[in-house]
C-alpha cells in the first residue's frame, strides 16, 4: 500500500478549491507604474481554469468530509537551508493542493545576477539596492513555476549559475535589500493569499502568522549531493567542496542580523535525509490536510 493510499484509508483529504483573484489585484493604485513594491502579481491562470490543468476536478482532490472554501486564505511556509529540496517540494505541494507557489530564493538570486552582470562592487551596496529596486523584480504567473523578471525581461535562465550560487548568501544578507524583498513578498502574499512559499525566513519574518509552517533539514553530505545534481555541476564541483560551501552558507545565513535562517518555534521540522522527494511531499501534504481540517473545525 502506498503512502497516499494509507492517507486515504485514514479518512482521505480536504477538498481545496482553485485559487481566487484577490481584491488587492484589482486596486487601481497597485497598477504597473506605481511603487515597484506594490506591483500586482496577477495570475491569469486564476481566472481561466483551462490553463491550469492541475486544478481540474480529480487532479488533486480525494473525497472527504472537509472542504476549504475558495475564499479561505491559507499560507504555507517552507523554510530550511540549501539542498533540502525546498523548491521542488514546495512547487509540487502547491500543485497538489491547488495553491500558488512562491520561490523567494529566486528573488535574491536575481539580485545577485544583477550585481554580477552589472559589475557592481561589494562596496557599492547602495548602488546595488537602487539597481534592484529599479529592476522591479516580479513574477510572470503564467509559467509553472512562475518566471522571475527584471526590467520586464526573464532572468530565470541566469539565477542558477554557479557564480550566482557562490555569492547569493552575501547579497541576501544586505539589510536594505532584505527589507525591500520582505515587503515585496508580503505584497505577493496579499495578492495570492492561497500560497505555498519557500525560503529561509518565510515562517519567522515574512509570514509569522502563517497557518502552516514547515522547516526542512538534511545532513550536509546529502544536501551537497542534491545541490550538485540540482545545479548540474557533476564533474565540475566535487562532493567535499560542495559540502564545505553548504556549511559556510549555513553559517552566513544563520548568523546574519536580518532575517537569519531559524526554525520557527511553531514549525513542523522534517529531516529529509531519509525520504525521497515524493515521500517528503506526501508527509507535508498529510500534515497540511490535518492542520486545515483543524482550522475548519474551529472556524
Amino acid at each position: 500500500m502506498t503512502h497516499r493510499q494509507e492517507l486515504a484509508e485514514r479518512g482521505g483529504s480536504i477538498v481545496l478549491e482553485t485559487p481566487f483573484t484577490s481584491k488587492a489585484e484589482t486596486k487601481p493604485e497597485a497598477a504597473s507604474g506605481a511603487n515597484p513594491e506594490m506591483r500586482p502579481e496577477t495570475n491569469p491562470k486564476e481566472t481561466n481554469p483551462e490553463t491550469r490543468p492541475e486544478t481540474k476536478p480529480g487532479a488533486y482532490i480525494e473525497c472527504t468530509g472537509f472542504e476549504l472554501p475558495k475564499y479561505h486564505p491559507v499560507i504555507i511556509t517552507i523554510d530550511g537551508p540549501a539542498g533540502t529540496g525546498k523548491s521542488t517540494v514546495a512547487r509540487q505541494l502547491a500543485s497538489r493542493l491547488g495553491l500558488d507557489f512562491l520561490d523567494t530564493g529566486a528573488m535574491y538570486r536575481a539580485a545577485t545576477a544583477i550585481m554580477i552582470d552589472r559589475k557592481i562592487d561589494k562596496e557599492e551596496v547602495g548602488e546595488l539596492v537602487s539597481m534592484v529596486l529599479g529592476a522591479d523584480l516580479h513574477f510572470d504567473w503564467q509559467h509553472d513555476p512562475p518566471m522571475i523578471l527584471a526590467w520586464d525581461a526573464p532572468i530565470d535562465h541566469r539565477i542558477r549559475d554557479d557564480d550566482v550560487t557562490r555569492l547569493v548568501s552575501w547579497v541576501a544578507a544586505i539589510p536594505e535589500l532584505r527589507h525591500h524583498m520582505v515587503r515585496k513578498q508580503r505584497v505577493i502574499g496579499a495578492q495570492h493569499p492561497r500560497l505555498v512559499t519557500e525560503g529561509r525566513d518565510q515562517g519567522s519574518i515574512v509570514f509569522p502568522d502563517a497557518a502552516i509552517k514547515f522547516y526542512l533539514d538534511a545532513e550536509p553530505e546529502v544536501r551537497a549531493k542534491r545541490r550538485i545534481d540540482q545545479l548540474g555541476l557533476e564533474g565540475e564541483v566535487g562532493l567535499e567542496e560542495m559540502c564545505q560551501r553548504i556549511v559556510k552558507r549555513d553559517h552566513i545565513d544563520s548568523t546574519r542580523s536580518d532575517g537569519p535562517l531559524v526554525c520557527p518555534e511553531d514549525a513542523i521540522r522534517i529531516d529529509t535525509s531519509k525520504y525521497d522527494v515524493q515521500g517528503v511531499i506526501d508527509l507535508l501534504e498529510q500534515h497540511t490536510r490535518e492542520r486545515i481540517a483543524d482550522l475548519i473545525s474551529t472556524d
